[in-house]
């Protein structure tokens, strides 16, 4: 039986010009055995030749880093990014290997009201970890998750989304290179491969929309496994009075719209305190005018191509929702086309309600609704007006101003006079609320432990208690 194609599409010209194939239920099953067998030696390694290991897949990734990089450029269209995204995985694997040692406790602990009974943890890694990973950031959002679980023991398949896949070949010939293919792969394909990994392996962890999200949740219970999920966002932006706006305009654009917006810690809503809005406003305008396309000159330029074509009719469907329900565009505001690809410039948008997709929608792309508020009591309750929680932003004159506030937004991560930190930033803890999503922190200490279950062992060291100690006329 000839195995499903799936075509990929180049976001830059708009040609479905590569090709994947699906794997299947029964590939998947045998991919997962080979890495079953090989993960029992694995897990045996001591956490320093795992580390080892990993020290050897960074070097040969640097080593592969032209045919890698090559290969995300083409899939999301922007060049520098991809080089980021390399190296960010590089940084990401020497860096679990230096903190790693210190992020288990080990040895006996004397019990504080039985002190002849001690206990000892013993972490036990997740045999098979799955990844399903998303388009945006094909490299980054693979490996997030990927280091981690394989420096606790376990062996990973990964299954890029099957929009962004080419960067799959390249990493394999790495993975290969540095003698890790039995306890590392990929595999390609779909929704219908996603699902049949989750029946696969023993932990799953995937990033991507909450409908998606809903289905892996329910896959993976129905299978008693855990579920690690980062899902989407709606994130806020509270500009107060006494911000510098200067400062404060850079942030929200940045944060606004770097990648073309297509990150789901992009800032997705703009609240201004009233007496600095107007001027707020001006500013972003003009710095958002000002954004050029990396068009046609890959090399030069601010902003990418739209990834997903099916994004693109997303942005202008809230785009137009909004103007119909009163919204002014200061800036942007159409879907371009120029070699075959799709293109939004910085959309500002005025004059926006809480009652427009724009405001209450994931938008995952450039748009940046302004609207002013009152009092900080206004901003805080607007901001958390959302089913998503994933994180936020205040700019305030003094951090202390802008902790004040963070702390009453629910969100798992807010940026303290800046924006999206957290696509920069990955060594504090966080959860995602509301619908954002479910399971551990995949950031900072807690991003190594979820993947081991932790075991207890229990010495008596003194005599077993003897039945009649528990008999109804014991004294």
């Amino acid at each position: 039986m000839t195995s499903l194609t799936l075509p990929v599409r180049n976001p830059r010209t708009g040609a479905q010009d590569y090709e994947i194939s699906a794997a299947g239920t029964a590939e998947i099953a045998a991919t997962a055995a080979r890495l079953r067998t090989a993960q029992k030696a694995w897990a045996a390694l001591p956490l320093a030749d795992r580390g080892a290991a990993l020290l050897r897949l960074a070097d040969t990734l640097v080593k592969h880093r032209a045919a890698i990089t090559a290969a995300l450029e083409i899939d999301t269209g922007r060049r520098r990014i991809a080089g980021m995204e390399l190296d960010g995985a590089v940084a990401a694997l020497r860096g679990w290997v230096a903190q790693a040692p210190y992020l288990l406790p080990d040895g006996w602990t004397q019990g504080r009201a039985m002190t002849h009974i001690r206990h000892a943890p013993q972490f036990v890694p997740y045999a098979l970890t799955g990844v399903i990973s998303p388009w945006n950031f094909p490299l980054t959002l693979s490996m997030i998750d990927t280091i981690p679980a394989l420096l606790a023991g376990s062996a990973v398949i990964i299954k890029p989304s099957e929009v962004t896949p080419r960067f799959e070949a390249p990493m394999m010939a790495a993975i290969v290179d540095a003698g890790l293919e039995d306890v590392l792969t990929f595999v390609t394909g779909d929704g219908a491969t996603g699902a049949a990994l989750i029946e696969a392996v023993d932990v799953i962890c995937f990033t991507g929309s909450v409908a998606t999200g809903r289905k892996v949740a329910a896959a993976a219970a129905a299978k008693m496994i855990p579920a690690f999920l980062e899902l989407g966002g709606k994130d806020p932006l509270i500009v107060t009075a006494s911000a510098d706006i200067e400062k404060a305009t850079d942030a929200a654009l940045r944060g606004s719209v770097l990648s073309t917006g297509q990150a789901c810690q992009s800032i997705e809503r703009i609240y201004v305190a009233t007496e600095i809005h107007d001027v707020f406003l001006k500013r972003l305008t003009e710095k958002a005018a000002a954004v050029r396309l990396n068009w046609p000159d890959i090399t030069s330029g601010d902003l990418g191509p739209i990834i997903f074509d099916k994004q693109a009719a997303i942005l202008a469907d809230q785009i137009e929702d909004a103007k119909s329900k009163g919204a002014r565009i200061l800036t942007g505001g159409e879907i371009e086309t120029h070699g075959g690809g799709l293109w939004l410039r910085p959309t500002v948008l005025t004059n926006v309600s809480q009652q427009m997709k724009v405001m209450t929608e994931e938008t995952f792309g450039p748009l940046l609704p302004v609207t002013p508020y009152a009092a900080t009591e206004d901003a805080i309750e607007a901001a958390n007006n959302s089913e998503y929680g994933l994180s936020a932003a205040v700019f305030a004159g003094t951090l202390e101003e802008a902790e004040a506030i963070a702390v009453q937004i629910e969100a798992g991560a807010i940026s303290l006079n800046d924006a999206a930190l957290t696509g920069l930033f990955h060594e504090a803890e966080k959860h995602s609320f509301k619908l954002s999503g479910l399971g551990g922190s995949r950031m900072g200490p807690a991003g190594f432990q979820r993947f081991l279950r932790r075991k207890a062992l229990i010495a008596n060291t003194g005599a077993p208690a003897p039945l009649s100690a528990f008999a109804e006329d014991a004294q």
